[in-house]
């Protein structure tokens, strides 16, 4: 029983958000931060910020997605001092999007059918405040446009247990260093990739053919 269990332990920690691998960050296909510019930005943290990226980018409309970090008052935060979970901030994506093909709305449906948003300070096997749920808000629509939501998952008896995601006014975003960006695509062998983040967007793509782009189905 000791052996299996330091062996369940192993797996459970090589697939965890809070590994130390780094990967030098290609340049690939991706927006400059002029380009970025031309679009609207909405603020969400739902566990890892690896496969939240990727799940983000693979829905029509949205034309970038950076991994940060948001929600707490620590100034120039990095990975390793987000991963204490003492900073107050959650991994988090910027997702920026054209508002012509695809509303804030959407993207807030996105967002809660992405996770479990019942899950506390956690998502799967990564637990802490660092990968709590947070939607974050710049207006008093978009407040507005979550509350709806979560308000419509509670009455829905989707879930037993109570939404946990907070509901957050945004203040800033801290974009996270080069080698967490594009994470999946340039790391696609890493083992927490291969069975947390990939089966996870497979499985949302799967339940939102209608939102994916074509090519960019796991």
């Amino acid at each position: 029983m000791k052996k299996f269990s330091a062996f369940f332990f192993s797996i459970i920690t090589l697939c965890s958000c809070a590994q130390n691998t780094k990967s030098v960050k290609s340049s690939g296909d991706h927006l400059n931060a002029d380009q970025l510019k031309n679009y609207s930005v909405a603020t969400f943290a739902a566990g890892c910020f690896w496969h939240e990226e990727a799940l983000f980018e693979s829905v029509k409309g949205v034309k970038e997605a950076i991994s940060g970090y948001a929600g707490g008052t620590a100034a120039n935060p990095t990975y390793e001092l987000v991963e204490t979970g003492n900073t107050g901030h959650a991994e988090s994506v910027d997702v920026y999007y054209d508002p012509n093909e695809i509303s804030y709305e959407t993207l807030v449906k996105v967002f809660f059918a992405g996770q479990d948003p019942t899950q506390v300070n956690g998502q799967g096997p990564d637990h802490g405040t660092q990968y709590r749920s947070v939607a974050f808000y710049r207006t008093p629509e978009e407040k507005t446009i979550i509350e709806n939501q979560v308000k419509a998952l509670t009455v829905s008896g989707e879930y037993k247990k109570p939404i946990a995601t907070q509901v957050m006014p945004f203040t800033k975003f801290w974009t996270a260093e080069d080698y967490h960006q594009n994470y999946i695509e340039h790391n696609p062998d890493n083992s927490y990739v291969q069975y947390v983040s990939i089966p996870e967007i497979k499985e949302f793509q799967k339940e939102n053919p209608q939102l994916i782009k074509p090519d960019h189905i796991f």
